[in-house]
């Protein structure tokens, strides 16, 4: 018995030498986009190029302790080159201007402004520097590896895929796109930090010019406006609960766990009889998020973060997935709602939509995962139904939130406080 005490004992010390080594293997916590064939960046004549090859961050490359430790998430779409074209802000729709900085804990981010349609766009920075989400037990353990290594589990482009496929579902979205921003004047004071990287370019979530295919929308708001709006235009205000759904479940199609309130902006439409809010979901960067790995499983455990879904065939916690957003809005919906929704995305999303939805990425991205993805949003299709009632169910359930949005907390709700249809 004494000699099998000390043989665990060994493993398990030699277990947690590996994992400490596993996390400390790097000390890195951001890296720049790596341009290819280029051995200056800093020399380089940007408006001589149409396009680079670029890979998006070489942070994440694997080795064979860190796979069965951390996972193997998407480390190799991360590091694989793509082509990408080069934008130039004094040239991009005959100029644009720099409206602020934002951004959340990992993404660096510019608000810009179209000279010529005056429509606002955000430029947001695939490459993620984590350094906020950073505790400092961890930086003085020197294992923060393990919150920067886990933007591994984000795939870099798969913003492209859900704005496709949300076309396609016949959702509103931001319509992202690719590309290689130089350092540039038209950057100024921002060049060190937004120079040379990939960033996705896309609609905003707030906006007075309409940018959607619905008509006669008067501007695009953000949730907090939304609540503000509604307590000016009491019951004239609804929200398109059928919309809604369809945008959750589809959220639930790819895999997007991240669904806060703050990831949404809504198109607000005058009728003859009233208003009317469509949601419009931004910030893709958790689409087919996928774990492996001993932490990653660990992490994502229903009893650990439950909201911390991986994108696999099947969804076997819906309740982590249920936001006070979803409880705020659609509370007390009627479940034909919810299956009528769940069954047009069935007949949207084909087999033949989604393989052909793959055309947006490059040949060598899509060969990583691609079938892998495709195959499990079939899978979570086949069943929608069954996860549309559920996520009914758990709405009801849970019942109204107790306290503010995300992004809501300073507001006097004045009778808005439990749900959106509170005043009606």
């Amino acid at each position: 018995m004494k000699r099998f005490l000390q043989a665990v004992i060994i493993i398990l010390l030699a277990l947690i030498a590996i994992i400490y080594w596993s996390l400390s293997s790097t000390d890195k916590t951001f890296e720049k986009s790596t341009l290819i064939n280029f051995d200056n960046v800093e020399t380089i004549n940007f408006k001589a190029y149409d396009s680079v090859l670029v890979a998006a961050s070489q942070l994440y490359q694997p080795n064979l302790v860190k796979e069965i430790i951390q996972g193997s998430q998407y480390r190799a779409e991360w590091s694989t080159p793509v082509k990408v074209p080069v934008l130039f802000l004094d040239t991009l729709f005959g100029g644009v201007t720099i409206l602020k900085e934002g951004g959340g804990n990992q993404t660096h981010s510019l608000k810009l402004k179209a000279k010529n349609t005056g429509i606002i766009y955000t430029l947001r920075s695939i490459n993620k520097d984590p350094e906020p989400l950073i505790p400092e037990f961890a930086k003085t353990l020197g294992i923060e590896n393990i919150v920067v290594d886990g933007i591994s589990a984000q795939h870099p482009y798969g913003a492209l895929l859900a704005a496709k496929l949300s076309h396609e579902a016949e959702v509103l979205h931001t319509n992202p796109k690719v590309y290689f921003l130089p350092k540039q004047k038209k950057l100024e004071d921002f060049n060190d930090k937004f120079g040379n990287r990939l960033f996705l370019l896309e609609f905003e979530t707030e906006g007075d010019i309409n940018y959607t295919n619905l008509k006669n929308i008067e501007s695009i708001i953000e949730a907090k406006d939304l609540q503000e709006l509604k307590q000016t235009l009491k019951d004239s205000l609804l929200i398109d609960k059928k919309a809604l759904i369809r945008a959750r479940l589809f959220d639930f199609l790819i895999g997007d766990w991240d669904r806060h309130t703050k990831q949404w902006g809504f198109a607000i439409q005058k009728t003859k009889l009233n208003y009317i809010a469509y949601p419009i979901a931004g910030d893709r960067d958790n689409a087919f998020f996928s774990t492996d790995g001993l932490i990653p499983s660990i992490l994502s455990n229903e009893n650990v973060v439950p909201e911390l879904r991986s994108f696999e065939k099947d969804i076997d916690y819906i309740e982590g997935l249920v936001y006070p957003f979803d409880r705020y809005f659609l509370i007390n919906t009627p479940e034909t709602f919810f299956t009528a929704e769940a069954k047009a995305l069935q007949n949207l999303l084909t087999n033949d939509v989604i393989d052909a939805s793959l055309e947006v990425w490059q040949n060598n991205i899509s060969a990583l995962s691609g079938i892998e993805i495709t195959n499990k949003i079939k899978n979570r299709r086949d069943d929608l139904l069954e996860y549309a009632i559920k996520f009914k169910e758990e709405i009801d359930k849970q019942g109204m939130v107790k306290s503010p949005l995300k992004g809501s907390e300073d507001l006097e709700l004045d009778g808005l406080e439990g749900c959106f249809d509170c005043l009606n």
